[in-house]
């Protein structure tokens, strides 16, 4: 009887092939750490996250949404190509779309054809990526709770392997403490900067600088602190009821030369007759809102307008336009008011030491005038009325004022009295 030797069995391949994609899985991961981990500048993270995506899958386009803070949308917060117009201004609600069922069900979706089909795909028309063929979406998750979902991208038709998928997941859920650590980091950034400039408004306010200077150093600060495309003070007019710009950081002339408003009109009128501050999610598309085309022009969406209080009174609005879709917070409005009744503050003391001053004016002003009087009645025997009417017609057909005309008869007359 032959025996038969058994050949010694190679390794099988997929070993290999699972050795090779944990070898893979790792320094993908490990790159991801590192990169992360050297910058908690939350624009930075979410660049780097779709950089390493797009090279580990080979893809043509990935967008990375992040759920707002109100916790109501997915906002589109960096992409591939990029699209620095759609950047923070594209977004859809928590369910809508593929990204929005995502974001809901926290659950992984592929579709390695036709992607545009589904019954969920929702078309963004200034996206081209919505024309490709192969799509995966999947949940950013931390702590149990979803903030953001990356959506990966062919053109054409693509099988998407296990291990392929797998990557990608860990990859979601290793990026999610990172984006949450720069949320907080930036939210941290963002309350010193607003406690830094409420102080250096406080300063401002108390500073002897011109009121229009103090006005502008108010906008400018506050723009800055909001990351503000603009950022105006407008003042009420009360004896033609209108409000007026005061001032603005903005260099656009179309913007500064912008008309007067009627108290009640537009946002900032409303603001001013109803005494309390009105958000506006997107003014392009407020039917209310007076100057929608001039909006486009300049690229503003979100505006806050505040009204601007000194005892009880409103003087003017105080307005705050951001360039994307953004929801002021309830601590941002609180900041933004005390800016405002500083402002307003400030105003109501200039004007206050403005008629001191006029009240002064004319008090030294009637003095003069007196004493010119005092001396026509007594070196030409006028009577008080004929002496008061000489100061007055000489002032109008020498085109002075009545104090410089007193001022020169006085004058004239010590002299006179000088000379004998």
């Amino acid at each position: 009887m032959s025996v038969v030797k058994a050949k010694p069995r190679k390794p099988a391949k997929n070993v290999k092939v699972v050795l090779r994609e944990r070898a893979r899985e790792i320094e993908v991961l490990h790159r991801i750490s590192e990169s992360i981990s050297s910058t908690l500048d939350l624009e930075s993270v979410l660049k780097q996250i779709v950089g390493v995506v797009v090279e580990v899958t080979k893809a043509d386009s990935c967008l990375l949404y992040l759920v707002s803070t109100n916790r109501d949308e997915l906002v589109l917060r960096a992409s591939k190509n990029p699209h620095p117009k759609l950047i923070g201004r594209t977004s859809l609600g928590l369910g809508e779309g593929v990204t929005g069922w995502v974001a809901q069900e926290k659950v992984r979706v592929v579709i390695p054809r036709n992607a545009s089909d589904d019954p969920r795909f929702r078309f963004f028309h200034n996206l081209p990526e919505d024309r490709y063929q192969s799509f995966v979406s999947l949940p950013i998750v931390t702590k149990s709770n979803v903030v953001g979902v990356i959506n990966v991208q062919h053109k054409r038709t693509k099988r998407y392997q296990d291990a392929e998928l797998a990557l990608l997941s860990t990859i979601a859920n290793q990026v999610g403490g990172a984006i949450e650590n720069a949320r907080l980091y930036e939210e941290m950034r963002r309350q010193a900067l607003q406690l830094d400039t409420l102080s250096q408004v406080s300063e401002t306010v108390a500073s002897n600088r011109l009121i229009e200077d103090v006005l502008e150093l108010i906008v400018t600060m506050t723009a800055e602190m909001m990351n503000s495309k603009i950022c105006s003070l407008m003042l009420v007019d009360e004896q033609i009821d209108e409000l007026r710009i005061a001032a603005t950081q903005s260099l656009s002339a179309a913007y500064r030369r912008k008309p007067s408003l009627k108290i009640g009109q537009s946002i900032s009128g409303r603001v001013v007759k109803e005494r309390q501050p009105i958000y506006v999610p997107d003014v392009t598309k407020e039917n209310e809102f007076f100057y929608r085309d001039l909006a486009k022009r300049e690229g503003l969406r979100s505006l806050l307008s505040v009204p601007m209080m000194n005892k009880e009174k409103v003087i003017g609005v105080l307005n705050v336009y951001t360039s994307t879709i953004h929801v002021f917070e309830a601590e941002e409005i609180k900041i933004i008011q005390a800016i405002a009744n500083q402002a307003a503050v400030a105003i109501a003391h200039t004007r206050l030491v403005e008629k001191s001053f006029e009240m002064q004016e004319a008090l030294t002003v009637r003095k003069v005038v007196e004493r010119a009087k005092g001396y026509l009645m007594q070196s030409r025997k006028m009577s008080e009325g004929e002496a008061f009417r000489l100061i007055q017609r000489q002032s109008m057909n020498m085109r002075k004022s009545m104090r410089e005309i007193a001022e020169a008869i006085i004058l004239a007359g010590e002299l006179g009295g000088r000379e004998r």
